[in-house]
């Protein structure tokens, strides 16, 4: 993958909360995210990055994980996947390609939407609670398990 400049990467650490899960997964992150990572998480803890045809791979599980995905082709199972390596209670962050930019090689009729993940993510009871800016081209979403009528998350 090639790199990508991050939009103001001090504050965009803090909004992707990287330092503070115990266990992070990074799914075909560019270098400066996966630098950016790596800078802060704490010793000991560094992120697990794995390409998204390998997921397989990986068996445990994790607070958080982090995929960058543009192109729509394959992304549902890879979402299967990565939900079934979200640790409970978890947040998933998408991170694709805004629809209306012209810097991301994939073309605009095959990115994801948000309407796209909302679908894949609502069958294992994840719902949007928040986005960010993560590049001038890419913007982040993240997934959390849906609360109960007594505030406690759904496990």
């Amino acid at each position: 993958m090639h790199d990508v400049a991050l939009k103001n990467p001090t504050a965009l650490a803090e909004r992707l909360d990287l330092s503070s899960p115990p266990s992070l997964l990074l799914v075909d992150p560019p270098a400066s995210l996966q630098a950016l990572a790596d800078a802060q998480r704490p010793p000991g803890q560094a992120a697990e990055v794995v390409e998204a045809d390998a997921i397989r791979s990986i068996k445990s599980r994790f607070e958080a994980i982090i995929v960058w995905r543009e192109n729509r082709i394959g992304s549902r199972s890879l979402f299967d996947a990565v939900v079934k390596r979200l640790a409970s209670p978890g947040a998933v962050w998408v991170v694709t390609a805004m629809k209306k930019v012209m810097g991301p090689s994939t073309p605009a009729v095959h990115r994801l939407e948000l309407s796209d993940l909302e679908k894949a993510f609502a069958a294992e009871g994840l719902v949007r609670d928040r986005e960010t800016r993560v590049s001038a081209w890419h913007v982040g979403y993240r997934f959390v398990r849906r609360e109960t009528e007594d505030g406690k998350r759904k496990t």
